[in-house]
């Protein structure tokens, strides 16, 4: 029986897989973003924020009045955005307990970092593999992070529940994205 199941699949799979290489295409597809640059990354920060200060791998710009530094390594083909939330010495081991659990459920793409004794709020991505929309949204979500520090520990890119903490924390990655379509 197991063996006749085992040859219905592999020859059901084998037919479906022919039928969907002779079945016309439907849907337009959207054409792959280029692999990011650094010169990509500068126009789209540019865009965000005009004020941007940088030395070509490393970009210090202001979002919703936060200060948010990208690092970048074309060698390690990684990309850093991050701002700093506070200092370990100010935390109790419940504030350390919270952003842990965070970074399971609310924190989403961008994560809470502990690094030189300062708890940061991090974005982490590889750099060629980095698309528009995914950037600025990880840009939005660290300053949410940062911002709901204490309350919420949330992203703000999606929401359990009700409530307005939510829309005002989604509200902050629509404009950027919004600011990000001109490029």
């Amino acid at each position: 029986m197991i063996r006749f199941l085992l040859a219905a699949t592999l020859a059901f799979g084998a037919q479906n897989a022919a039928a969907q290489d002779t079945a016309p295409q439907t849907e337009t597809e959207t054409p792959a973003e280029a692999p990011m640059s650094l010169a990509r990354l500068d126009e789209i920060i540019r865009a965000l924020d005009p004020e941007a200060q940088t030395n070509g791998r490393f970009w210090q710009l202001s979002i919703a009045d936060v200060k948010v530094m990208v690092i970048t390594d074309e060698t390690a083909d990684r990309m850093r955005a991050i701002t700093p939330v506070r200092k370990l010495d100010e935390m109790s081991q419940e504030d350390i307990t919270r952003v842990l659990q965070a970074n399971f459920d609310s924190a989403l793409d961008a994560r809470y970092a502990l690094a030189k004794d300062v708890l940061w709020s991090a974005f982490i991505h590889p750099l060629r593999a980095l698309e528009k929309e995914e950037f600025i949204s990880g840009l939005g979500q660290v300053v949410n992070l940062a911002e709901s520090y204490g309350t919420l520990y949330s992203g703000g890119a999606l929401q359990f529940g009700g409530g307005d903490s939510g829309a005002l924390q989604r509200q902050l990655i629509d404009d950027l994205l919004k600011k990000g379509q001109e490029i």
